[in-house]
């Protein structure tokens, strides 16, 4: 019981300061839960914010799910879910009953511009530490630079994040196994 209180203890304080959704929280997690807990390695985190990505819902929560199903199994993914949805749907609550009055303060326009700034920051400081685990080559950095043409430059077509990301996965399946067998001395 001990440990589940643990894990809901964990993504109840990570779930308290997740603003920016997933990405943003990426450098708090890698903090926490690899180099301080050592519940999950960096490597670990970026595959489960992949599959986190292709799945349905948030990110962050499916990432809790990952977590805490690998710690203590189907009851740890469940007490790292509500660990990490308590604080939001709390907030969210006291929002909505107030959300017209709310939303129209001063000081919360402020306090959001504040917090875009702050979520901004922590994405590209998620950038930057996935960029020196993932880019490790020219065959990844082509990857990268293509996948980025395709999410962020305006094209006449849409390409939904969710294939690109399988696409991913399908083109890191082919090409490791050529490395493997040009590494192996295989030709073919």
């Amino acid at each position: 019981m001990r440990e589940y209180l643990e894990i809901y203890l964990c993504f109840l304080k990570i779930g308290s300061i997740a603003f920016g959704g997933g990405y943003a929280l990426l450098p708090i997690l890698q903090k926490d839960l690899d180099e301080n807990r050592h519940w999950a390695t960096t490597e670990e985190l970026m595959d489960y914010f992949a599959i986190g990505q292709c799945t349905p819902g948030v990110i962050a929560v499916n990432v809790a799910t990952f977590i805490g199903y690998k710690k203590k199994g189907i009851m740890g993914a469940l007490a790292a879910n509500l660990g990490f949805l308590t604080v939001p749907v709390i907030l969210i609550l006291i929002i909505a009953a107030f959300l017209s009055n709310f939303a129209e303060l001063d000081i919360v326009k402020h306090a959001f511009g504040g917090i875009r700034v702050c979520v901004c920051v922590l994405i590209i400081q998620a950038v930057l530490r996935l960029w020196k685990k993932s880019i490790v080559d020219k065959v990844t950095l082509a990857m990268a630079i293509i996948i980025f043409l395709l999410a962020a430059v305006p094209l006449p077509f849409s390409v939904p994040t969710a294939l690109l990301v399988v696409l991913a996965g399908l083109c890191g399946i082919l090409l490791g196994n050529e490395t493997r067998s040009l590494k192996d001395g295989d030709p073919s």
